[in-house]
Formats: C-alpha cells, sequence, structure tokens
C-alpha cells in the first residue's frame, strides 16, 4: 500500500498502516505535517506523536511518527543528518526514550534534515524479546520513505490506509 501527500510518500510494509496529514489549526499555531505508522489501527484524535497508543501497542506491534518542523530548523545542529536514517540497530533503541511508566517498550528518536525539509523519526517497539524483527519492519518502513522538496504543489489532502 502506497500512502502520498505534503511531500511525503511512503509504500508501506505488509501489515502496516499508516496516514499523512497537518492536523488543524488551533489559535495561532504553524501546523506542519506529519506522518503516522503502526502495525494496529491508528485510532482517531490521538496526538502528534501518538499519545496515548500504548494501551494498542501490543508485544509484536511498532507505532512510527515522522515529525515536520518548521524551516526555521533548517541548518542548526540537531537536524545536521542529512536524509532519512536507515540502518538501524536494536541497540539503537531504548527504554529511556520512552515516557515514563511504559514498561517493557524501546523506543528511538532521530533528527534529521531530507530535501530541505526538517523532521524527526520517533518509533516505539511493543517488546524487547521481539526487537530484532521489530527494527527490521521498522528499517523497511525507513527505506520506503521518500520526501520531496515542500511545494505549493504538494497535496494538502490527508492520504490514510488500512493494515494489510
Amino acid at each position: 500500500m502506497a500512502l502520498s501527500a505534503h511531500g511525503i510518500a511512503a509504500q508501506l510494509p505488509a501489515g502496516l498502516e499508516g496516514r499523512i496529514f497537518v492536523r488543524q489549526q488551533v489559535g495561532e499555531e504553524i501546523t506542519r505535517p506529519v506522518a503516522q505508522f503502526a502495525t494496529f489501527p491508528i485510532p482517531e484524535g490521538i496526538g502528534d506523536f501518538g499519545g496515548n497508543t500504548d494501551v494498542n501497542l501490543g508485544p509484536s506491534d511498532i507505532f512510527a511518527v515522522l515529525f515536520e518542523y518548521g524551516p526555521e530548523s533548517v541548518g542548526r545542529a540537531l537536524f545536521a543528518e542529512q536524509g532519512v536514517p536507515t540502518g538501524l540497530t536494536p541497540e539503537d533503541f531504548h527504554p529511556y526514550v520512552m515516557r515514563p511508566g511504559v514498561g517493557g517498550t524501546l523506543g528511538i528518536q532521530r533528527f534529521f534534515t531530507a530535501s530541505g525539509r526538517p523532521f524527526t523519526f520517533y518509533a516505539r517497539l511493543g517488546s524487547t524479546q521481539q526487537k530484532n524483527a521489530l527494527v527490521a519492519k521498522v528499517n523497511q518502513l525507513l527505506g520506503n520513505l521518500n520526501i520531496q522538496p515542500l511545494t505549493s504543489s504538494s497535496s494538502d489532502q490527508p492520504s490514510v490506509s488500512p493494515a494489510s
């Protein structure tokens, strides 16, 4: 299944679903594209980084987010890594990346710039016991992401797909 919106495209590995959207603006805030991916149905109304999805995260699940920051972040040290992260290893995932109280899970957060756009990639693994297989699925997802320079012709329509 392929998703594409807002200059972000993803060919989803089997078993993953996803959506790419820009959250509705509240007040004066500026909202940017967000892509969420999971091996379970993504609940409506969750936060950009998937707050409250922990109840859905089983031992064989992953939840991942690609979150875009504003153009003022381009060139900052935090976003110095160029290109979508690849080749993650199980050792790159740590329990301390998770919020307190989310036991038995591992997470990663990587900041980078791709096509002149600053992002963070955040992922949670549902268990430490299955981390090798789960990291392989995360790497498959990352290898299938394509980020284009943002132009005025980029689609403003959200893209959603069900799990395969």
